[in-house]
């Protein structure tokens, strides 16, 4: 470690470049080696699919993954053990939390969406107006949804039911969420 003085007389001390440069080669081949297990799990298990994987500066992993069946307790036990058991604690320090995506949780994949199919959902657009309605078909570009309301008759007074079909291009939607009715 070299002392580095500054301009008021005090010392630090600073880390040997070559030293920064091979921490930092460390947390590349920590975050290729993490990827590169949850991706072996996830190959054996089709049924599910990972929506992020965090990894913090203090190596805390975080995996959010969905299902097109759910996510089990025993899915994210199995994914954790696939992470922590293939790693090495004496070579890097790391804390494992796997879990499922909640109801709470942007939908972000077409594969998302497609499990979706029949609920109530809510899209922001990138113009920030919100859409509500009933998630019909969702395929590699777009999603459709079948938009109920009223409006004002368009000849005579009163009001009338409406039942239109939208298209949303994924590239438009901000934010979309499972509408949670009880």
């Amino acid at each position: 470690m070299q002392k580095i003085y500054g301009k008021n007389g005090k010392a630090f001390a600073r880390n040997a470049f070559f030293r920064r440069c091979n921490l930092r080669i460390l947390s590349m081949d920590f975050k290729t080696e993490v990827s590169r297990l949850i991706n072996e799990f996830l190959e054996t298990r089709p049924d599910l699919f990972l929506v992020e994987l965090k990894i913090s500066a203090s190596s805390d992993i975080t995996v959010i993954l969905d299902g097109d069946n759910g996510v089990t307790l025993q899915d994210c036990l199995d994914a954790s053990r696939a992470i922590e058991f293939n790693m090495d604690r004496e070579a890097h320090d790391f804390s494992v939390q796997v879990m499922s995506a909640g109801l709470s949780e942007p939908l972000e994949s077409p594969r998302q969406f497609r499990k979706n199919i029949g609920r109530e959902i809510e899209v922001v657009l990138q113009d920030s107006s919100k859409i509500e309605g009933e998630l019909i078909t969702v395929d590699e570009d777009k999603i459709v949804i079948k938009l109920e309301y009223r409006r004002p008759k368009l000849i005579g007074k009163g009001k009338e039911d409406v039942v239109e079909k939208r298209e949303i291009p994924y590239t438009e939607i901000n934010k979309a969420l499972v509408v949670i009715k009880f």
